[in-house]
């Protein structure tokens, strides 16, 4: 009887990640990495032609076309249903993490954790089970017993959270909405909605909420924006 693999394919935009991973896999018998991906669009061709049973993909992936985050995770969900997801990320947001679990991801690592992580999370996906890795196990459970930031969950809809992540990496209104498939306005409603329900009147303000937060890294967050709206 031939022995079953979990095929897997892998999305990262950085090439050392992937080095890892690959090599983290490799002596693992019962996963085979089937695939590479470096953005959301090379991710979804790949996955039109190459057969998997489960995807590891970064959170944010900002060069594809298609889109990276929720909408790039609810993309794969509604065209490949049997296919499971883990999500390897460095964000430690935890309304972000809690957007993930509300979209039915259960396996989630963090970067900032050993990347054996990972072999388990693949494991409990492939059996629709749940896998946290030690520093998402934190967030969650602390962001559960208290309230965290500035941001509790459920202040800000999913969308409104991937407007203001985008905004805050440096894209434009308009990128926002080329890349999340929406009109300008749109994601000038929702950036104003998210002001609003978060009390910030000035961009600088939206800028620094989010690095706070966790949304971008520090060094992700435009030092200027191409557009106020």
């Amino acid at each position: 009887m031939e022995d079953f693999r979990i095929r897997v394919v892998l999305a990262d935009d950085h090439p050392g990640m992937i080095a890892g991973v690959r090599h983290e896999l490799s002596s693992v018998q019962t996963i085979e990495l089937v695939g590479t991906a470096s953005d959301s669009t090379s991710l979804i061709a790949l996955l039109a032609q190459t057969p998997c049973e489960v995807v590891v993909s970064d959170y944010a992936m900002p060069a594809g076309e298609v889109g990276d985050g929720i909408a790039l995770f609810g993309q794969i969900n509604r065209r490949y249903p049997d296919i499971r997801l883990v999500v390897l990320t460095m964000l430690d947001n935890p309304a972000v993490l809690h957007m993930l679990v509300k979209q039915g991801v259960r396996c989630i690592v963090s970067k900032s954790d050993a990347i054996t992580h990972l072999v388990p999370a693949i494991h409990a996906a492939r059996t629709e089970g749940k896998y946290y890795s030690p520093s998402v196990e934190k967030i969650i459970r602390d962001a559960d017993s208290k309230r965290v930031g500035r941001n509790p969950e459920g202040v800000l809809s999913q969308r409104e959270v991937e407007v203001v992540r985008l905004y805050a990496s440096g894209l434009t209104v308009n990128e926002i909405a080329e890349r999340l498939h929406r009109s300008k306005k749109t994601i000038s409603t929702q950036k104003a909605m998210a002001m609003d329900k978060l009390s910030i009147e000035r961009d600088i303000d939206l800028l620094r909420y989010a690095m706070e937060n966790g949304l971008v890294p520090p060094a992700g967050v435009a030092s200027s924006q191409g557009e106020n709206t």
